[in-house]
């Protein structure tokens, strides 16, 4: 309540914020949701609600996170000049956010790339390398409903921030007041002063340069298509990477083409779901192309639905992964160019089904904790530790995350959108669909099924809730799930493995329990670190489809119970 009231008395430059202050004065539990912490800023940065509150995402909030930052690497800086470089999508708030936080680094002597229109979040990543940035900005809360905004930090690499940086600008940010630390200059005036620079053309036409070396048949002339940006940042540059490779009759579904952070015809913007994508299945269902392509409000994950006898079926992240890394190989085998040691990157969460077939090509596969910035680490790893930059073929998500170069440290919706039309072209020249592969593949290596299940927690009793929840599983595993024994388990905060791949976990500490069963199944918990929800992934495999289905369900049903809600 000090703080609700210390706020009320200042004089704050963006007038929502006094008027929803003064809105709330007489609902006590909804100031403490505002102001019961500050937004935690981690290895993604800050996400949170747009709104007035120390918990919330404002202007002040993102000006303090700035500060942090600048005090970070200017303590780090061994008397080099600093640069950073920013870009945000289309949200709302995104533009005063990302000219405040270069408002912020000008007044500190820091040099602020800007980009002056919404781009992807991997164009980001990618301007950090091409200009030499010291960090990165991007002003997204990527897939989230519209009431919510974030700050995703990059380090020098394009990687976004290591946890030993997130802690170190963690501090600086909690060591600082909100209103009396934060340094302050006037946007025009770092322009004037030459401390903020708009990224130009060049660096724009850079990044699909280098997009469009990952091509691998050039020619997808023969595609019909129906895109969605889903009113976010990939209009621009997804529609002039797949001019390039020749895909020429696409239709961008007319009202999802243009940017609007309220999202008025997906309300949750994120290509895993099906609502989001209704509109672009409806003008489907009247233009027939061979695929629809939808990619999330900041451009980093890319959706599909495909066209089997004209009926539109959506194929899951894991499925798309499987399809790409496939498809990468063979090509690239049949050209001669597949390397000497092959290397492909995927977490810990994403489907086993990638296991046989990297194995048919004789494709070394590494597993990193969730978080595309660890499948960036390995490419770093291949590229600087290992001089073997060349051997990497391709890193996915199954939350519809794919990259197949070494040019940026994120997942990148251009080169996903890019190879998965190319894809899909090379197969309809044999006649087949993305479905009938995958089908194939289904029966050549088994029927492999992944589910997932959130459960929502909002507010301050829902993150204890998470946090109890957690705990519980720790010290009571569970011997069985869905009636089958649990033969071995991992915690991936102890680093420890127990049963039956009993020993030491050699990844980074993540607060993640995996689960494996006599059957051949695989549970995995795991709170979100952008959202107040706990994910369940859901392993299983089968000898028909049928059967495979019937196992997850089992293991859905299970999953209220066993984490006793």
């Amino acid at each position: 309540m000090s703080e609700y009231e210390r706020w009320l008395q200042q004089d704050l430059d963006d007038p929502d914020l006094k008027e929803e202050l003064l809105a709330v004065k007489d609902q006590p539990e909804e100031i403490n949701d505002r102001f019961y912490r500050d937004l935690e800023f981690g290895t993604g940065g800050l996400r949170g609600v747009i709104g007035a509150g120390t918990n919330r995402m404002n202007v002040y909030t993102v000006r303090k996170a700035t500060q942090g930052l600048a005090n970070y690497l200017l303590k780090h800086a061994e008397g080099k000049p600093q640069s950073v470089a920013i870009a945000h999508d289309s949200r709302n708030k995104g533009v005063l956010f990302s000219q405040q936080s270069a408002a912020v680094l000008a007044a500190n002597g820091i040099k602020a790339y800007l980009y002056p229109q919404l781009m992807p979040t991997p164009s980001l990543s990618y301007a950090v390398r091409h200009l030499k940035c010291d960090a990165g900005i991007c002003v997204t809360a990527s897939h989230n409903p519209a009431k919510y905004n974030g700050y995703k930090a990059y380090g020098s690499d394009g990687c976004q921030v290591t946890a030993e940086m997130a802690d170190g600008i963690m501090a600086e940010i909690n060591a600082l007041d909100i209103f009396a630390d934060v340094k302050k200059m006037d946007f025009q005036e770092g322009v004037d002063k030459g401390l903020i620079e708009y990224i130009g053309e060049e660096t724009v036409s850079a990044f699909l340069d280098d997009v469009y070396k990952e091509s691998l048949i050039d020619d997808a002339s023969n595609l019909k298509l129906v895109y969605t940006p889903l009113n976010g940042s990939g209009k621009m540059c997804v529609t002039r990477i797949l001019d390039r490779i020749g895909v020429k009759d696409v239709t961008v579904v007319p009202e999802q083409s243009e940017p609007d952070g309220n999202f008025p015809t997906c309300p949750y913007p994120n290509p895993e779901i099906r609502e989001a994508l209704q509109k672009g299945l409806e003008l489907c269902d009247k233009l027939q192309p061979d695929l629809l392509l939808a990619t999330d409000p900041d451009c980093d994950r890319v959706g599909i639905a495909v066209n089997q006898g004209g009926e539109f079926v959506l194929m899951t992240g894991n499925e798309v992964g499987i399809l790409l890394l496939d498809f990468i190989a063979k090509v690239k085998k049949e050209q001669g160019k597949l390397p000497a040691h092959p290397v492909a990157v995927t977490t810990i969460v994403s489907t086993d089904m990638v296991d046989p077939i990297a194995k048919d090509y004789g494709v070394e596969l590494r597993r990193c904790l969730t978080g595309f910035k660890y499948i960036g680490d390995i490419i770093a790893e291949l590229e600087e530790k290992e001089g073997n930059a060349d051997s990497y073929l391709l890193g996915f998500e199954e939350s519809y995350g794919y990259l197949s170069g070494g040019y940026v440290r994120d997942k990148d919706a251009v080169d996903g959108s890019m190879l998965i039309c190319e894809m899909a072209s090379y197969y309809k020249r044999q006649g087949k669909t993305l479905l009938d592969v995958m089908n194939g593949l289904y029966e050549k290596y088994g029927y492999y099924k992944n589910d997932l299940c959130n459960f929502g927690f909002e507010g301050e009793d829902g993150m204890k809730t998470m946090n109890n929840i957690m705990d519980t599983l720790r010290k009571n595993p569970p011997a069985e799930i869905a009636g089958a024994k649990v033969i071995g388990r991992s915690d991936y905060l102890e680093s420890v493995a127990y049963g039956d791949k009993e020993g030491v976990i050699d990844l980074p500490k993540s607060n993640v329990l995996e689960y494996r069963m006599e059957n051949g199944c695989k549970l995995i918990v795991r709170p979100s670190g952008t959202e107040p929800k706990i994910k369940i992934y859901l392993s299983g495999k089968g000898a028909t489809r049928a059967d495979s289905e019937a196992v997850i369900q089992k293991m859905k049903d299970a999953v209220p119970g066993l984490l006793g809600i």
